[in-house]
């Protein structure tokens, strides 16, 4: 191999221009953050139900709508 091509291929080894440990650090930083805001979005539903609760009972009798009672049906009930 000559001194040229040794000098190309070691100038090209690095295409990031950052050592791979920081590299590895700040993925993992990107990962911790989004699941952090992943686990804040947890029982977002039922944390407002109390909310919804009035608007769903005035729409339970809506032309159209079919009311199951305490459930949707087993197979046996259809």
């Amino acid at each position: 191999m000559s001194i040229v091509a040794a000098a190309i291929a070691e100038g090209t080894s690095n295409a990031y221009g950052v050592q791979p440990w920081v590299l590895g650090i700040v993925v993992l930083c990107v990962f911790a953050v989004l699941a952090f805001v992943t686990w804040t979005y947890r029982d977002v539903a039922n944390r407002h139900s109390h909310k919804a609760e009035a608007d769903a009972a005035q729409h339970a009798g809506a032309p159209g709508a079919y009311h199951h009672g305490a459930g949707h049906p087993g197979p046996e009930e259809h």
